[in-house]
């Protein structure tokens, strides 16, 4: 299983960016899918998740801003992220888990600038 995560790059504050992820397999197979982050030095967080056929949950930080959606047909998970701030700057991976498997992509860099 392969997970190509795209979508980063360099944005003002205030700006948007729409992350996706690829996988290489049907994600209906996934009963969770989800967004972490990491800045150096600091562990890697959750940004956002979506268990299959459920509620998705956000960070306090992301809450309102950021939206988490899967496309089964297209085999994608996206991160749609809204009025961003100088502290979203990351390195932003996917997340897949099926079974006792948990998966990662390669990661995607946002910056956001002041």
């Amino acid at each position: 299983v392969q997970l190509q995560a795209s979508g980063g790059g360099l944005v003002q504050a205030g700006g948007s960016l729409r992350l996706s992820c690829a996988a290489s397999v049907s994600i209906s197979s996934f009963y969770y899918m989800g967004w972490h982050r990491q800045v150096p030095g600091k562990p890697r967080e959750l940004v956002a998740g979506l268990p299959i056929g459920g509620i998705a949950n956000y960070a306090e930080s992301v809450k309102g801003r950021f939206t988490v959606s899967r496309d089964n047909a297209k085999s994608t998970v996206s991160l749609q992220m809204n009025s961003l701030k100088p502290d979203d700057t990351a390195v932003y991976y996917c997340n897949a888990k099926s079974g006792l498997q948990n998966y990662w992509g390669q990661g995607t860099l946002v910056t956001v600038s002041s």
